[in-house]
């Protein structure tokens, strides 16, 4: 009954400054109400209060709006709607369906004020029970299912706030509005339909949160190996124009072990966003062989839409993959990128005047990041199965100049666990991914190295804390080999470079647009780690036998190293005879006066 009142709540426009819009005459409004703003019913919301006067930002173009227009209250919070039919659509911020304002419009532009359902209420969908009438239901049961694509089976849920005795339960085909199952709670009775809303901006309960212990494989090694991501993770990838972000993210969407993918273009450029709607029609999902739009959802918000819509861009997606996260699928996240919606932040804190915090962005810039972040993670979903989900976060950071000291990135690493940073040299010099692996970290590497180590025999930590060891050791042989020549360094020290290049060139770069390269699985990945750290321990060993580095540097192993990473994944067993040859030709090399350890 009180939103019904809030509902019908009227004042008009009293000042204009771009995206803010100042009403009157709006006593009784809440903080967070949607609002139809103007003659043509412009999409706002309320972000400040004072007495009857609201601030409001709205996420259309504002010109053109006049003082005395009617600004009214809708009552409700901004929300989206959930349910079959996300999966393979393209929505802007505000989940509005773009193809469907495109032909609802006939025309190539969003026409402002348009009212468009984010989800088709016409079409049919085939209902099939999970549960038979007089069951127990409790918030997060299945009621039933839908075949919302040939990847995604939508699961019914009673929908939270809502439990009792199903009274009754359909069978058929039927839209989103049509009630499929009734539910009956100390003589109520409670009509549930297929579609639900919730508010964008508070967080779905779930019965129990879960560590991140499980790893998000992705197939990129620099990944996978050294900076590895957990089930329900964070992750941030700040880097300058040009260093991979959107490369990286796109590798991600398609490689990584998640069941569904949320991609939220969060400010980028127009035709960067153009791409993907492009091309991820066109990708193919590598584990079923069908389109990757068929278990995707695209949220495009581009930095020639007005500001304000950047900011609930990133709700929407988050809120979206929680609910296929509540049916027990893994999600992962991406949203590129989160530097466009604090500028967002940025602008309506200005033009709200409030007290700006470092280099004009709002006080509040880390509280607001936090808590989007913190909607991510692997839990124990509501209902009475127990089933298990996970939504894993991984926002892109453009900082100026490739600048990470700036306040989006250094907020953004208090909140998140791991840190990919792309390195602009790298790019330049085609190494892809440019993961820079002397700055990035992962604060999940030793429990998920505890994880690996089971499948490895114990083997994976050790050899990753020493491939990561060398490459430190490379850096500071360089600073030496800049100043007085590689001629400088001993025979060991020119063997630790010869190593570390074969960890960068053959194990860290990786081609993604190569049909084998472009993904390593975690098997592979550890026999291509463990042959280039076992030449080097076996070469190491000859020169202290007295073998020359040029005989070692030439043998004809080494090609094949080189070549381990266009091996498929149905050859990797010939990694195995790479190292039984690299023992025989290091062997050949090493003098006979001394027992090698390649004997």
């Amino acid at each position: 009954m009180a939103n019904e009142a809030k509902k019908g709540i009227q004042g008009s426009i009293e000042k204009i400054s771009g995206p803010l819009v100042i009403a009157k005459g709006m006593y009784g409004a809440n903080m967070y109400d949607v609002v139809r703003v103007g003659t043509m019913g412009l999409v706002g919301e309320i972000i400040e209060l004072r007495g009857d006067t609201v601030s409001i930002q709205t996420y259309e173009e504002t010109s053109g709006l006049m003082p005395g227009e009617p600004v009214t209250s809708t009552g409700e919070p901004l929300s989206v709607e959930l349910g079959p039919g996300i999966i393979e659509q393209f929505y802007d911020g505000i989940q509005r369906p773009l193809n469907l304002i495109e032909r609802a419009a006939d025309s190539h532009f969003i026409s402002r004020g348009i009212n468009v359902p984010a989800i088709d209420r016409t079409k049919k969908w085939d209902f099939t029970p999970r549960v038979a009438a007089g069951d127990r239901v409790v918030p997060g049961d299945i009621l039933g299912v839908v075949q919302e694509s040939v990847l995604v089976e939508h699961r019914i849920m009673v929908p939270v706030g809502m439990e009792g005795t199903v009274a009754e339960i359909r069978d058929g085909s039927f839209t989103v509005e049509e009630t499929v199952a009734v539910l009956e709670q100390d003589g109520v009775r409670h009509n549930v339909t297929m579609l639900q809303r919730w508010p964008v901006r508070k967080p779905r309960p779930v019965a129990k949160r879960l560590p991140p212990v499980t790893p998000l494989t992705t197939g990129q090694r620099v990944v996978d190996a050294f900076f590895p991501i957990a089930m329900g993770g964070t992750a941030c990838v700040p880097g300058p124009f040009g260093s991979g972000k959107t490369v990286i993210q796109h590798q991600l969407a398609k490689w990584a072990e998640a069941e569904i993918v949320v991609y939220v273009g969060c400010g980028e450029r127009g035709n960067e966003m153009t791409d993907v709607l492009l091309e991820f029609p066109e990708l193919e999902d590598p584990r079923s062989g069908q389109p990757l739009m068929k278990r995707t959802v695209l949220i495009a918000n581009t930095s020639n839409m007005p500001v304000a819509a950047r900011e609930a861009s990133i709700y929407t997606g988050i809120a979206m993959a929680e609910y296929y996260r509540d049916m027990g699928y893994s999600v992962a996240l991406m949203a590129d990128s989160t530097s466009r919606w604090a500028e967002a932040l940025r602008e309506m804190s200005g033009r709200l005047e409030e007290m700006p915090g470092e280099e004009g962005y709002p006080a509040y810039l880390g509280t607001r990041l936090a808590s989007f972040y913190e909607r991510a993670g692997r839990a124990v979903v509501l209902g009475s199965e127990g089933r298990e989900g996970s939504v894993t976060a991984i926002g892109a950071v453009s900082p100026p100049g490739g600048d990470i000291s700036e306040p989006v990135s250094q907020n953004t690493l208090r909140v998140t666990k791991v840190f990919w940073g792309l390195d602009a040299n790298l790019a330049y010099q085609r190494h892809f991914p440019a993961i820079n692996w002397l700055q990035s970290y992962s604060l999940y590497a030793d429990k998920l190295d505890e994880y690996w180590n089971t499948k490895f025999d114990n083997e994976w930590s050790a050899l990753r804390i020493e491939a990561m060891s060398l490459l430190e050791e490379e850096a500071n042989l360089q600073e030496v080999v800049r100043l007085v020549g590689v001629e400088a360094l001993s025979k060991e020290e020119r063997m630790v470079l010869a190593t570390t290049k074969s960890i960068r060139e053959d194990f860290l770069h990786q081609n993604a647009f190569h049909e084998v390269d472009t993904y390593a699985s975690m098997n592979k990945q550890f026999k291509m780690l463990r042959s280039i750290v076992q030449f080097h321990h076996l070469a190491m060993e000859a020169l202290r036998k007295g073998a020359p580095l040029k005989a070692l540097f030439d043998l004809h192993v080494r090609v094949e190293l080189a070549r381990m990473r266009y091996l498929d994944e149905d050859n990797i067993g010939k990694i195995d005879e790479f190292e039984e040859q690299m023992k025989r030709e290091i062997n050949e090399v090493t003098p006979v006066g001394g027992e090698s350890d390649a004997a």
